[in-house]
């Protein structure tokens, strides 16, 4: 039925953990973040003029900022951008000290991130049962190209995948069509010829219906469709459950 099948990454093929991060408290609540780890380095940085509650209202309002542009625009901003942004607001300037000190931040935050992903077993091995009859592909929206292709090689079944985005890489995310396009453009194939499996309703079944793609909508507990997204053509609780599904389909 289908040539190819292309999976999302994250809550898909691999699960991130962000009980794994530490915990800190910022205005009344508790979370689990990088920031413990990235604040020292950005207080060695400023030095007396370090201010952490202006560092965390500066990133704060950059994070809200870029989350609202990317639903706009469908476009990926990098996490680097992100750094490089909220250092700005605190006044450093344009120029080789922001990127070294942008870029380390987001080295920091990325070993972190990368450290509570993984891949879980029956989910590699359900890949590997794919692999056997469809050619596969994989399309993250991920705002660090190097970590996402990191964690790729981490999942030990990389090479199982003939065509692979990280949406950092084209500055474009989901559920923009151009990327889903450059997806098909990579397989060479047409909409109805691949299925896209991914775990958030807009984004990902959205996304790939809108192009003509079938849809699998990975939906671990049970809950409605979102109004307004279109009806996937298969519903299931984990990537584990796919190759028997499509064995007996």
């Amino acid at each position: 039925m289908f040539k190819a099948i292309v999976l999302d990454l994250f809550d898909t093929l691999v699960n991130w953990d962000p009980d794994g991060l530490p915990v800190m408290h910022w205005k009344g609540r508790e979370m689990h973040s990088t920031l413990p780890w990235i604040l020292p380095k950005v207080a060695e940085a400023l030095g007396p003029n370090y201010d952490r509650d202006a560092f965390m209202t500066a990133y704060g309002a950059v994070y809200e900022e870029i989350d609202h542009e990317r639903e706009r625009d469908g476009i990926e901003i990098t996490c680097l951008e992100r750094f490089a942004r909220t250092l700005q607001r605190l006044g450093i300037h344009e120029g080789a000290e922001l990127e070294r000190l942008a870029e380390e931040l987001t080295r920091i935050h990325m070993r972190g991130v990368r450290n509570v992903t993984s891949a879980p077993s029956a989910r590699k091995d359900a890949v590997r049962r794919l692999a056997e009859k469809y050619r596969l592909g994989l399309l993250s929206n991920f705002d660090d190209s190097k970590t996402g292709w990191e964690i790729m090689a981490d999942t030990g079944v990389k090479d199982k995948f003939e065509a692979i985005i990280i949406s950092a890489d084209l500055r474009l995310r989901k559920p923009n069509p151009k990327i889903f396009e450059r997806m098909l453009s990579m397989l060479n194939l047409a909409p109805p010829e691949v299925l896209f499996v991914g775990d958030t309703p807009h984004h990902d079944v959205g996304g790939a219906k809108a192009v003509g793609m079938a849809a699998a909508w990975i939906s671990r507990h049970a809950l409605p469709l979102p109004e307004g997204v279109a009806q996937p053509d298969y519903i299931i609780r984990d990537l584990a459950e796919l190759p028997d599904l499509l064995e007996n389909s």
